[in-house]
């Protein structure tokens, strides 16, 4: 099968998950046989997708540009280089977000202008074919390939049969905010019509953006025939979808020959010239720096994944997404260091632990007073990953993005039942001996006792306290009446085009137009350098420096080896649904509210 199934405990949803595995074979860099000069074509080779990061590695020298911040630099100098005579874009097979593929379609777009681009794939999927649609001048798919342009669906598991009446568990999940439904795939056989509306409006803003993009470029791929893949290549090129049938060096030499170039110029993914800038040059600035120098103008922090005091390793295992200590961190470093005059925040993420998106937004706001702060939202800013992009002097969204989920979810799943019967049986021991309600009360947070209604008033009560500071905090970074925030919030979801509508966002655009707007709130030229602050382990850390705006957990070197983690299972049965599970994961670490998006939501 071609699509994968993505399962996740509170829900799972899918909007045509993902295309057939990529294919390793064939590099998109030069031979070895080639000519080093002379006319030549940029080679991009985004098979193996576009993150917001890049995985660590040894010293901190990790693969060059294999970022989307670094596709999207590399992208703008290619455009300005006048000895690039053509661009192939090879994406593979990979998969894409829809508002990573939209503002990757721009880029390309703005090359188009000038010069010929020309796209081979695999097999496409929604989000790369429009990107390929809008951005290309030419689409070329391998024989064996197709374009697998099916539409956008959602899909939500309802487990509460199983769970409540299989399992016997019993389930005591609260929400503030009446769109939220986070309760719901655990206490309800089918979604309420709050949570069905919340949900089709924002697939419906999707379905708008991906077909409008799929227009602008292949005008003649009509909504029906878009939306009824998938297509084998020979049907692809017969109703127009895409131009030629052919393997991925026929396309780099057909490529080639059309604009007269005698070699390729890898500028992004595998075969990139070893000559080329490289993340040693990094710590080459950074060693300046310990020497005087300064870091650049504009500092970009990548803020990625779900949301946690200190990491989520106690409950899924392995490291990642944003801790309040790490995130926290460099936002103080950004704020305390002179020669940085603007920051931009980069957010993808859809929330998680209430309390430490609070500390952040305070850390944030503090930044904010200094210097001008711009918020970029990637897929999503949802939940507790809005909370903290509402601190910003300005937030661009892609019409794609996910922004919103205004709302706060808690509460526990009690297996004391279950555990009886299966013969275990717990016998809990109030200090207040013959008090029911000192029982419940001061065993509220044990997962073996369901609590009682008391204990529900009393925390849904905590939780009402904390939807309304989240209201405040949000009106008071956004600089608007708490009544406008109320009105976009009790948990539901909107597309970056709606939420600008209602003031959540100020402009339509993506990470390079926030880049732009930084340097123009600032003040500065309009080539200032850009670079990335972040928590990786340095060639300083290595030599035994300890750089002091780091996270000691990331800086700390990696055991030779240890045994797989939940958060690796999950990552291989189904890798979207890693930040999404981990964000309710704080949830078995005690934390009893919090601000995350509940379920996951994947559109490709």
């Amino acid at each position: 099968m071609k699509h994968a199934v993505c399962i996740a405990l509170a829900a799972s949803l899918v909007a045509a998950c993902h295309g057939r595995e990529r294919t390793e074979t064939g590099s998109s860099g030069p031979s070895a046989s080639q000519p080093t000069h002379g006319p030549s074509i940029a080679t991009f080779d985004v098979s193996q997708g576009l993150p917001e990061e890049a995985p660590g590695s040894v010293l901190g020298l990790g693969p060059r540009r294999s970022t989307f911040h670094e596709a999207l630099r590399a992208l703008e100098k290619v455009k300005r280089d006048r000895s690039i005579r053509g661009v192939l874009v090879r994406f593979g097979g990979a998969s894409l977000g829809l508002a990573r593929a939209g503002e990757l379609a721009d880029a390309l777009a703005e090359i188009r202008r000038d010069k010929p681009v020309t796209c081979h794939a695999e097999a496409f999927g929604n989000a790369s074919y429009m990107a390929a649609a809008r951005g290309c001048s030419k689409i070329v798919v391998s024989p064996a390939g197709d374009v697998d342009t099916v539409g956008l669906a959602a899909q939500i598991l309802y487990v509460r049969k199983l769970l409540a009446d299989e399992l016997h568990f019993q389930i005591d999940i609260l929400q503030v905010g009446k769109f939220k439904g986070a309760e719901e795939p655990m206490t309800r056989d089918g979604p309420s019509p709050e949570a069905r509306a919340s949900l089709e409006s924002v697939l419906a803003d999707f379905r708008g953006t991906w077909l409008d993009g799929v227009k602008e470029g292949r005008k003649a791929a009509a909504a029906g025939v878009v939306e009824d893949g998938p297509y084998p290549a020979r049907r692809a090129k017969e109703l127009g979808l895409i131009d030629e049938i052919a393997y991925f060096d026929e396309a780099r030499d057909a490529a080639r020959h059309d604009v007269g170039a005698v070699r390729d110029d890898a500028r992004f993914g595998p075969g990139v010239d070893p000559d080329e800038p490289s993340d040693f040059d990094d710590v080459l600035r950074e060693l300046a720096a310990e020497g005087g120098g300064g870091a650049e103008p504009v500092a970009l922090i990548r803020a990625t994944g779900e949301i946690t005091m200190s990491g989520s390793g106690g409950v899924l295992g392995g490291r990642g997404g944003i801790t309040e200590r790490g995130l926290g961190r460099l936002v103080q470093r950004a704020e305390h260091d002179d020669s940085i005059k603007a920051v931009v925040l980069r957010i993808d993420s859809p929330g998680g632990s209430a309390l430490a998106s609070d500390l952040l937004w305070h850390q944030l706001m503090k930044l904010r007073a200094k210097k001008p702060l711009v918020v970029s939202v990637g897929e999503m800013a949802a939940s507790g990953g809005y909370y903290i992009a509402s601190t910003a002097s300005v937030i661009y969204a892609d019409p794609a993005s996910i922004v919103g989920s205004i709302g706060v979810v808690g509460g526990k799943v009690a297996v004391g039942d279950a555990l009886e019967r299966l013969g275990v049986h717990t016998e809990t021991f109030p200090a207040k001996v013959g008090d029911p309600r000192a029982l419940n009360r001061a065993a509220y947070q044990s997962p073996l006792l369901a609590w009682d209604d008391a204990t529900k008033a009393r925390v849904l009560e905590s939780m009402t306290g904390i939807y309304e500071l989240f209201l405040a905090r949000v009106a008071e970074g956004r600089n608007i009446p708490v009544e406008k925030v109320a009105a976009s919030a009790e948990g539901r979801i909107f597309s970056g085009a709606e939420g600008k509508r209602r003031g959540l966002v100020d402009e339509v655009g993506g990470l390079s137009a926030a880049i732009a707007k930084a340097r123009e709130l600032a003040k500065l030229r309009d080539d200032a350098l850009v670079g990335v602050l972040d928590h990786k382990p340095t060639f300083l850390d290595a030599l035994g420096g300890q750089d002091p705006g780091a996270s000691e957990e990331l800086a700390a070197a990696p055991a030779p080896w240890s045994p797989p983690t939940a958060r690796d299972v999950v990552a291989r049965i189904a890798p979207d649904l890693v930040p999404f599970v981990a964000s309710i994961a704080p949830i078995v670490q005690g934390e009893r509210t919090l601000a995350a998006i509940p379920y996951a939501l994947v559109v490709r």
